[in-house]
Order: C-alpha cells, then sequence, then structure tokens
C-alpha cells in the first residue's frame, strides 16, 4: 500500500455500527421536548447533521409503535429503529456508496439511567453539585457569582480573576482572564469530573482525550486541496447563553446548569476594558470590548476549551454537512478550521468559502480574512501547523529552528539559547522533540541524539 493511501487510512475516524446509530436517536428521540412528528425530525436531524430523507416516515415509524415517550425503555426504542425498513434501507444504501451513517451528535436521554463511566454522573440539584467539587453550598455560589458581583466591585483580593493584555503587533490586542487558585481547582474538578464525559462533535480535535492537532491534521493527508480558515476572538464570542443552552442540552437541570455556567463563564471589569493597549481597527476594538464586557468564556480558565466544543457542536455540525455536499473532510482544533477534498471542492473554493463564512456568522462568528489559506497540490499543504501533502509531517523551518537551537546549546551552552528564561528549558526541548518524533520518527531520532550530547 503506497504511504499516501495507508495515511488517509490510518486517518479516518471509525464509522459507527447501526445499532449505535440507532441508540443514538433514540436518546435524541427521548430528549425531545415534544413528543410529535416535526420535533423528532429535527431531533434525528442534529443527530444526523442534516435533514435525511429517511428520517420523517422512520419517525412515522416510532409513532405508531408509541403514543408516548416511551422514557424507561430507551432501549426498545432503540430496537424499532433498528427494525424499521426505512432505517434498514438507508444503512443499506450506505453501505454501497461505501460511506456508513455517521453520528454528528450525542444527545443524553433525559431518562437514561447512568452507567458506571463514559457518561455524567448523577447532578440532580446544587447541593449534589457542590459534592461533587468538593465544595459547600456558599461557596459554590459565591464562585458561580450569577449576579455578576465580581464585575462591579472594586479591585481587590477577592476577585476570581486577574487580567493581562497581550499585544500583537499590527492586530487587536488578546486578553488572558487567569483564574484565582481556588477557582481554577474548582473549574477543574468540574472538568474532569462532568464536562469531561459530555460527548462533542466528532470534527472536533481539540482539547480531547485522543485526539490532537495531529489526529486532525492526519485527517487531510493526501487531498488535491485544502482550506484553512481562522475565527476571531474565539473564547469572547462563545457567550454564557451558549453555555447554558449547550449544558441543558447536555441533560443537566436549569438550577445546575444556571451554576455551572456561572462557574465558568464571566464578564470583565469595565476598569480593566479601559485599559485596552492599542492594536486593531475601531471596529475590531469595539466588537472585542463589548464581547467581553457579557458573560462568556474566559480564556485562561481550564474548563474554557472543552465548554468551546460543547457549545459549537451547532457550528461543527453545519459545517460537516456542508463538507459532506462536496465529499469533504472539516476538523477543527479550537479556533482553527480546516477543509480539504478532491475535484469537487478544488473546482470552486472560492464559493465553498463563501459558505463557509456565511454559516460562522450565522451561528455568531466571526473568520479571520487576513488567516484564509487555499492550498492546492504543488505546493506546502497544512493544517495546524503540521505538513499534510504526503503524510502528517513537521515542517522544514520548524524542523531547522530547532535542530540550530539544539545545536547551539552543544556548542555554546543551554543557557545561551533560553532567550525566553523558561524555568526549565530542559523539560522544554524535550517536549518540542517529542512532538516532533510524533510526526517523523526519524527526524525525531536525530534530534534526540543531538540533544543527548547537551552538557547541563
Amino acid at each position: 500500500m503506497a504511504p499516501s493511501t495507508a495515511s488517509r487510512v490510518l486517518g479516518r475516524t471509525p464509522r459507527p455500527l447501526p445499532s449505535s446509530v440507532a441508540a443514538s436517536l433514540a436518546d435524541a428521540f427521548l430528549a425531545s421536548e415534544v413528543w410529535a412528528k416535526d420535533q423528532l425530525v429535527e431531533a434525528g436531524a442534529y443527530v444526523m447533521g442534516a435533514r435525511r430523507r429517511w428520517l420523517s416516515p422512520l419517525v412515522g415509524d416510532v409513532l405508531a409503535s408509541f403514543a408516548r415517550p416511551p422514557v424507561d425503555a430507551p432501549r426498545l426504542l432503540t430496537s424499532v429503529i433498528l427494525r424499521s425498513p426505512d432505517f434498514a434501507e438507508a444503512v443499506r444504501k450506505a453501505d454501497e456508496r461505501r460511506s456508513p451513517l455517521r453520528i454528528h451528535h450525542r444527545v443524553v436521554g433525559p431518562s437514561a439511567s447512568q452507567p458506571p463511566s463514559g457518561a455524567l454522573p448523577r447532578i440532580d440539584s446544587i447541593p449534589d453539585l457542590a459534592a461533587l467539587l468538593d465544595l459547600d453550598v456558599g461557596r459554590l455560589q459565591w464562585f458561580a457569582d450569577t449576579k455578576h458581583w465580581n464585575r462591579r466591585a472594586r479591585s481587590g483580593a477577592l476577585h476570581h480573576y486577574r487580567y493581562e493584555w497581550r499585544t500583537r503587533h499590527g492586530r487587536i490586542p488578546r486578553l488572558l482572564e487567569i483564574p484565582e487558585q481556588r477557582m481554577r481547582r474548582a473549574q477543574r474538578s468540574l472538568l474532569e469530573r462532568a464536562l469531561g464525559l459530555i460527548a462533542v462533535n466528532d470534527a472536533a480535535h481539540g482539547f480531547m482525550p485522543g485526539r490532537s492537532a495531529a489526529t486532525g491534521a492526519a485527517r487531510h493527508t493526501g487531498a488535491d486541496i485544502v482550506i484553512s480558515l481562522d475565527l476571531t476572538t474565539f473564547f469572547a464570542r462563545v457567550t454564557g447563553g451558549r453555555i447554558y443552552g449547550a449544558l441543558r442540552q447536555s441533560g443537566l437541570s436549569e438550577p445546575v446548569a444556571h451554576v455551572v455556567t456561572g462557574l465558568c463563564t464571566n464578564a470583565v471589569p469595565p476598569r480593566v476594558l479601559a485599559a485596552m493597549p492599542p492594536g486593531g481597527s475601531s471596529d475590531e476594538r469595539f466588537a472585542l470590548r463589548r464581547a467581553l464586557a457579557t458573560s462568556h468564556l474566559p480564556q485562561g480558565a481550564p474548563s474554557s476549551p472543552m465548554l468551546a466544543n460543547l457549545a459549537i457542536r451547532r457550528l461543527d455540525s453545519r459545517l460537516t454537512g456542508w463538507a459532506d455536499a462536496v465529499d469533504a473532510t472539516y476538523t477543527r482544533y479550537a479556533d482553527d478550521l480546516a477543509f480539504s477534498g478532491g475535484p469537487r471542492l478544488a473546482k470552486r473554493p472560492d464559493a465553498f468559502i463563501r459558505g463557509v463564512q456565511r454559516i460562522i456568522e450565522d451561528e455568531g462568528h466571526v473568520a479571520n480574512p487576513h488567516k484564509t489559506r487555499v492550498r492546492r497540490q504543488g505546493v506546502r499543504q497544512s493544517v495546524t501547523g503540521i505538513v499534510v501533502n504526503q503524510r502528517t509531517n513537521v515542517s522544514r523551518d520548524d524542523y531547522d529552528r530547532l535542530k540550530a537551537t539544539i545545536h547551539n546549546c552543544v556548542v555554546h551552552g543551554p543557557r545561551t539559547q533560553n532567550h525566553r528564561r523558561l524555568d526549565d528549558f530542559r523539560a522544554h526541548l524535550l517536549g518540542r522533540i517529542s512532538w516532533v518524533e510524533s510526526l517523523n520518527p526519524v527526524r525525531g531520532e536525530k534530534l534526540r541524539a543531538e540533544f543527548l550530547r547537551i552538557r547541563w
């Protein structure tokens, strides 16, 4: 098998079995607020990433079998879906096309029993949430700050966040919102014990166990064309309302979702916004100031990346459907969007990009026009900085820079190369070498051999 073909095979996402698709549809139907045809079709479309023709007759079969939602029998509902002639025909046609049915979203049914792992723990009330985070209710409410007292309070030791503006040459500045130690501990506990267990869209490869920039890039190897886009002020544009909706959709009750939203979002005080350093256009500065002044995901909190993945599942689903229409592949790593495909995508990339931008704007985000890239075969194609022409590989420039740094460490000593004055420069270099090894073991082995010559 040729290397490029092998890379494409290894980069594919495993396809779910028909039983898994049926179970996901059953969960979505049971989570629907109204047990009626239109609402169930919409729920099924959410799972499948688009409204499929076979969903309407399938829902007709379900309603014929159950006059009311079988909240106490999700497995029975799954079996009815599997036995539906319309579902079976959809599976058969998908197999003939060698494009099996895919699950784009998973919905937690409201009556599903709590399995031992892989699902949210039972959190029925605020005391349950406090116990999960090893907090008392009063401290939890103080951290959540649902009334935004912190935003209006004077600067002092009791604030939950500290702020650092980072200037960027020729670009709008970035604000780091760094939670204080106890707040960070509560957010991390929530991430590890609850949020990290919620399923996200298959296109998301950032901040997910078992996924990375490398796994996302691997899905774009050997393509005729690769298109990259970037979302501006990504975390600031994920509002508290979107977080609350995502948590409710994942099965949390209203009061619990309300407190979790308060715990993991922030509204920046006016004094911090007034100190914004120069950079960017007036329109960009106004948009950023307005986004930061309202409840949003703080860039710097450990819970923000995962919650961002949850909050933009709909965006991922719509972009996946848009890519599927031209037999293209879509992945997202944080705010980096990547599409790749064959002749159909390569024929009219400009029209495809305009459609992507419309979907992004419709979902409340903005694509950075200065970071949109179209790369065809014959030039270096990269996704999140990883070369993907034939297989995933480190770029030659990055490799040469790291090789020169290590060589200079050998010749002149490591202190001369620690320009950023990192506390553990040795670990920093080892991390960069490990990254190269994961993409190109041969180059990584050469770098590690040279690294071992450094006298620390």
